[in-house]
């Protein structure tokens, strides 16, 4: 009986084993959203980390965030690190800053360690701008595990959709603004 049990866990063991051994050693996450603003509108939000508090959906997470900012103010080399009760701690760094795409360095040190990468791409339309947010990141033997019950899209994706929502509103407030002083002048 005792050894049947035995044979029975080593089994599941193994079968549990296998399954997060044959999940994707890599993840990927995107959402898009079109605007009605020029490229460069959104494009400034997302290039100065210093304005992500006015759109980014973990800004308002965590009221009692540590912000911390190094190197120039926006573009390449621009530096962002964060420490809260609720986001945990981490840094993001602009590592490609050029009109049509931003691309940062996503590294979390607490409550686990993690490198992504987020990149944001602006794509002229005929409304407007498409911005689309992804992110990209290894799966460790943990992450894969993780996988069997967590599905990363579904853990942050409802994130990004709020967070282009935001972008969206602050641009095209700025479009109104920019269109407002136009006609006074």
């Amino acid at each position: 009986m005792i050894r049947s049990a035995l044979i029975g866990v080593v089994a599941a063991v193994g079968v549990l084993g296998v399954a997060i051994a044959t999940r994707p050693s890599t993840f990927h996450v995107e959402r898009s959203i079109t605007m009605a603003a020029p490229a460069d509108h959104a494009f400034a939000r997302v290039n100065d980390f210093h304005a992500w508090s006015t759109w980014s959906p973990y800004e308002k997470l965590d009221p009692q965030l540590t912000r911390t900012f190094e190197g120039p103010r926006s573009g390449n080399g621009a530096i962002y690190s964060f420490s809260g009760d609720k986001v945990g701690a981490g840094r993001m760094t602009i590592e490609k800053s050029d009109p049509s795409l931003v691309v940062i360095k996503l590294e979390f040190f607490k409550p686990f360690e993690a490198v992504n990468t987020a990149t944001f791409t602006f794509t002229p339309t005929e409304d407007g701008t498409k911005v689309t947010w992804a992110m990209d990141g290894e799966n460790s033997f943990v992450g894969k595990a993780a996988s069997l019950v967590f599905d990363m899209d579904k853990l942050v994706g409802g994130d990004f959709e709020q967070g282009l929502v935001a972008l969206k509103a602050e641009a095209e407030k700025a479009v109104k603004a920019t269109a407002a002083t136009n006609a006074t002048d």
